[in-house]
């Protein structure tokens, strides 16, 4: 795809602007995907099947082609706003994004999601004989797979969102922004929505067999404390409009 075709996609107007800076990255669920650009972009550039898969060359080469052609079209636009990108990354500049780094890992927020992660990862390895009971199942436990999804597919991505919303709140702080809507109350909003959907999964699990039911509240209890711990540190978070995904009451 070349620059002129992408500019003209950025311009079309059934995309809504932004929309997949705060969706929860599962396409495959989303009532948007029409109106998202970067699905219709990734469906155009990966139609191949080997360049949909992660593990093929393929796969690193079109993300690569990608990444160059975003950075051209940055460039571009930056030399028509009299901007050139080359001379924005000074020393001064890298070690403020490296400080900011460190204080969002450092965080105890992001130290408690990152625990939950490794936390859900710890209790699948110990129950493989949940998965072949779901697998073998019969229709009725659809639910149970269908919780077990969710819980893998928000694993990871609560930490990744809650470090995001971190990091955008400490620049934030140091430029004196006070912009509402914020980045970062996005990226947090996000992260409790992803937070909200696993606890019901949780809940999901123990209802399923009384064996799970003390184990599956202490995951639960986990996430209700981070919960509480965002919406302190984000009191804005959950009044954010996501583009394509909340309306204005």
């Amino acid at each position: 795809m070349n620059r002129e075709r992408l500019k003209k996609l950025a311009g079309d107007e059934r995309f809504i602007p932004g929309i997949y800076n705060y969706c929860d990255r599962w396409c495959e669920r989303c009532p948007q995907t029409l109106r998202c650009l970067n699905f219709s972009l990734s469906e155009e550039k990966f139609s191949d099947p080997e360049t949909r898969d992660i593990r093929n060359e393929a796969f690193w080469r079109k993300l690569s082609e990608i990444l160059q052609e975003a950075l051209e079209l940055l460039r571009e636009t930056g030399k028509k706003w009299g901007v050139d990108l080359e001379t924005l990354d000074s020393a001064s500049d890298t070690e403020s994004l490296r400080a900011n780094d460190e204080a969002a890992e450092k965080h105890v927020i992001c130290r408690a999601a990152k625990s939950y992660s490794k936390m859900v990862e710890d209790w699948f390895k110990e129950r493989e004989g949940l998965f072949f009971e779901t697998a073998t199942g019969a229709a009725d436990e659809v639910d149970l797979e269908e919780a077990l999804e969710v819980i893998r597919w928000y694993q990871y991505f609560i930490a990744a969102k809650v470090t995001r919303a971190i990091w955008g709140k400490k620049e934030d702080e140091e430029e004196g922004c006070d912009e509402f809507p914020s980045d970062s109350d996005g990226s947090a909003k996000i992260a409790l929505i992803a937070i909200d959907r696993s606890i019901g999964a949780w809940a999901v699990i123990s209802h399923h067999d009384h064996h799970y039911v003390e184990e599956t509240l202490e995951m639960i209890s986990f996430l209700d404390h981070l919960r509480q711990a965002i919406e302190q540190t984000f009191p804005r978070a959950r009044s954010f409009v996501r583009p394509g995904f909340d309306r204005i009451d």
